[in-house]
């Protein structure tokens, strides 16, 4: 396993910020990690990233101990914390020369400098101040930063908080194309780069794990595909809509919306269209709720 949780948790005083985390994350899987503020997602990256010891439990990075080895963990580890900490006043050559000195980096530095650059397409502004670059090309600094060392394992802290939405597919896209060849943990609070970019998902809240698996297996599991969303042509008394024996209940959306449950998993549609036809309604839209992560992620955390 690239990282190993077991049984961790951390207080701050009297507050538990995780509870009894166990959790696998295995090699060449990009995960996404989510949960509301304050669930203990940044804590539980900190604890791996060697910058905060664990109350009780362990953790391991590529079967290391993040307690006993550190500077071996950290040597396996590229982490980019939500609060990018970078150098305005330096230039993204001097900036990438400068991590690879505190990593302590031996061979073809300017090499390895260049395919990181080329990597992260920081080509066309590797010449300019840090200061100076946009928020998106300041992310890809962060990246190249926690690349430059070929870690095995990258944790990136809501790296995308603040980017436009041309930044937040190019950024997206380069993490997918690093998580082809590496273990990625990545937190966010976008629905839709987890959905596009994540192998697997893990939810936290109030420091405890609640979900855990693909994001295809969690749709499956909470799905609410029976529920169907009727629009008519004009509106009409909720008592005038279908009396179907396999139907449990009809919610109002508005004078010509309806949200129409099944007794039992089963597909009504047929059953609707006939009863609006016999009655000479004409049916604008119907089709099955479809759960997509955000509905999930508020079923599990409210």
């Amino acid at each position: 396993m690239s990282i190993e949780l077991q049984n961790i948790s951390k207080l701050y005083g009297s507050q538990k910020a995780l509870d009894h985390i166990s959790l696998n994350i295995k090699s060449g899987e990009i995960t996404g990690l989510l949960g509301p503020n304050g669930a203990g997602k940044s804590t539980m990256m900190k604890i791996i990233s060697c910058f905060l010891p664990p109350t009780e439990g362990s953790a391991k990075v590529n079967d290391i101990d993040v307690m006993n080895s550190p500077q071996l963990v950290k040597a396996q580890i590229g982490y980019l914390p939500e609060q990018n900490p970078l150098y305005p006043d330096m230039y993204v050559r001097e900036y990438l020369h400068y991590i690879a000195g505190i990593y302590q980096m031996k061979g073809e530095i300017e090499e390895k400098i260049n395919q990181v650059i080329e990597l992260t397409g920081l080509q066309i502004e590797q010449k300019k101040k840090i200061g100076a670059l946009s928020k998106g090309y300041r992310q890809r600094v962060g990246l190249a930063q926690a690349l430059i060392h070929d870690p095995e394992v990258l944790i990136l802290d809501e790296p995308t908080t603040g980017l436009d939405p041309n930044q937040l597919v190019e950024i997206r896209e380069l993490i997918k194309k690093v998580g082809q060849e590496k273990t990625v943990l990545l937190s966010t609070h976008i629905m839709q780069e987890v959905e596009a970019i994540c192998d697997r998902v893990i939810i936290i809240n109030n420091g405890k794990l609640i979900a855990d698996d693909t994001t295809a297996n969690l749709n499956k599991l909470f799905s609410n595909s029976e529920i169907i969303h009727l629009e008519l042509d004009k509106e009409i008394p909720k008592k005038e809509l279908p009396r179907l024996e396999a139907l449990a209940n009809v919610t109002k959306i508005d004078d010509c919306k309806f949200e129409l449950q099944p007794k039992e998993s089963k597909d009504i549609r047929k059953e609707v269209f006939q009863w609006a036809v016999d009655s000479g309604i004409q049916i604008l839209s119907m089709n099955k709720k479809i759960n997509n992560l955000e509905d999930i992620f508020h079923q599990l955390t409210q």
